[in-house]
């Protein structure tokens, strides 16, 4: 009877995949962040793979490395191959009969957008089981497990997604603080809150609605999180430059004020986005037409 031969014995698979990460992504950085580990570690695990080959699969160059040209041409199919493989582990997950839905949102939109509706959307779904993780940038949705997706996008992304109502950034603060705030040059004896990845929206609104001024965009702490930014705020400890679609609520309990009416329209909209990947949770759809609605 024939004899099927056996399959060859591939290298570690960690570290194909610190391969197949930092050639795709052009960085060794970038492949540890994806892959969450350090890049001494992607480092590392490469050198295991060209030990195992017998030879290199990057040049070693005085600034940075570059593939070689039989590593460029396998880097395709071992990017095919992982994303099957995502996408075997992806339908065994799918699979659970109760499963949670899985949400990717940006910290803040999670903070203070996404968690104030939780239990709302859970009275309305009393069966449904969420898991939602924070995160700076989008997911794949080739690669990461996710249904939904909340983040700020200029345009809804082609896989699918609705951008919500419209927003604008304007200055916020606590009332008594507002108080003290008869004109724009008045900041001038203020604190300017400042969240760290938008440093730059006090200059983009000064510009917008102050021209000219000689008021100083950059003074003021920074926050690596808009909610603790905004916790600053609410305690009366300086102004933010407050995003509509997450100050909103506080602007509409009186707990904050907008002293300067003038509202900068922004380019990017929080948008709700659907995940690629075959086999979505059940009530995906229902989730987010109930999202969509609760941004009325």
């Amino acid at each position: 009877m024939p004899v099927k031969p056996p399959r060859p014995r591939l290298p570690s698979l960690n570290a194909l995949r610190a391969f197949e990460a930092a050639a795709r992504l052009e960085s060794f950085a970038k492949a540890a962040d994806e892959i969450g580990v350090t890049a001494g570690a992607v480092t590392q695990q490469i050198r295991q793979l060209e030990a195992t080959l017998g030879f290199a699969v990057f040049r070693r160059l005085p600034q940075g490395v570059a593939l070689t040209e039989a590593a460029r041409e396998a880097l395709p199919r071992l990017t095919r191959g992982f994303d099957m493989l995502g996408q075997a582990v992806q339908a065994l997950r799918e699979a659970q009969p109760h499963r949670p839905l899985a949400i990717a949102a940006l910290p803040c939109i999670a903070q203070l957008w996404l968690s104030p509706r939780l239990p709302a959307l859970q009275a309305a779904f009393p069966d449904l089981q969420i898991s939602i993780s924070a995160m700076e940038e989008p997911p794949d949705p080739q690669r990461d497990p996710y249904d939904l997706s909340l983040f700020y996008r200029e345009t809804a992304p082609a896989s699918g997604g609705l951008q919500l109502a419209g927003d604008a950034i304007l200055p916020v603060c606590a009332p008594a603080l507002a108080a003290k705030l008869a004109t724009s040059a008045d900041l001038v004896a203020q604190t300017l809150l400042h969240d760290a990845v938008w440093r730059s929206d006090w200059a983009r609104w000064l510009s917008f609605a102050v021209p000219g001024t000689k008021i100083d965009p950059s003074r003021g702490p920074a926050f690596s999180l808009y909610s603790l930014a905004l916790d600053a705020c609410l305690s009366g400890s300086g102004i933010l430059m407050g995003r509509m679609s997450l100050v909103g609520p506080h602007l509409a309990s009186g707990r904050l004020v907008a002293p300067f009416p003038q509202a900068m329209p922004t380019p990017d909209r929080l948008t709700l986005a659907a995940a690629m990947a075959a086999g979505a949770h059940p009530h995906r759809a229902e989730i987010m037409d109930w999202l969509a609605g609760s941004a009325d």
